[in-house]
């Protein structure tokens, strides 16, 4: 059983107990789920204590996640910890404010705003099992990293200047300005080979993995 009970400590009681306290409960079975959840139901009734039946559930572990993390199967059956999803979310949201393309920022400028985010996040999270999910967010962000300084060059011309000077060949710099508006698709083309991980990570930019 998981199950995120949440409970109000009454006033009267005098006891000081945070607000909102989570739990999550691990048996072998449903049913030894249910009878637990039973019995914590009868206790915190006997506390005068609330539960929010909203939040409380008797489910498979691998459907839960708690402060943040959930559970997966590794190869071999091995149980390892993850980011759960609704966390992983929140970390793009917020990357995406951090880097979108209309906020008229340097590459320096941003990178700054990320490392102000990234470490604590990545600290908070250091205990899950997961190096391939942070190896394929920091590819993510090294792309919105590339389509971002094309969105600054923004004319084609001045797409094939700066990537002459960066050493692109004529007709590399000539394939990316072909497509100068589809900053998204052409981070994913000849800027991977242009603006390797080496370049972003000049700009100080923070790694998960």
């Amino acid at each position: 059983m998981s199950g995120d009970v949440h409970v109000r400590i009454c006033e009267h009681l005098g006891g000081r107990f945070p607000g909102v306290t989570r739990r999550n409960v691990y048996v072998r079975s449903r049913k030894a789920g249910e009878r637990v959840l039973m019995g914590l139901r009868k206790l915190y009734d006997r506390l005068h204590l609330k539960v929010n039946e909203a939040k409380t559930a008797v489910a498979s572990v691998y459907g839960r996640k708690f402060l943040g993390f959930r559970f997966w199967v590794a190869p071999g059956g091995e149980i390892k910890r993850a980011v759960a999803v609704k966390a992983i979310h929140t970390f793009k949201k917020r990357i995406r404010q951090i880097t979108r393309r209309a906020c008229g920022r340097s590459l320096n400028e941003v990178s700054e705003g990320l490392r102000r985010y990234m470490p604590g996040w990545k600290a908070y999270f250091h205990l899950a099992q997961t190096p391939k999910k942070f190896r394929e967010l920091d590819e993510w962000l090294r792309h919105r990293l590339r389509a971002l300084q094309l969105k600054h060059w923004r004319r084609g011309t001045t797409m094939y200047r700066e990537l002459r000077k960066m050493g692109a060949s004529q007709v590399q710099a000539a394939t990316v300005a072909a497509n100068a508006r589809r900053w998204w698709n052409n981070s994913r083309l000849e800027l991977n080979r242009l603006m390797p991980v080496s370049y972003v990570d000049r700009i100080e930019v923070p790694r998960l993995s």
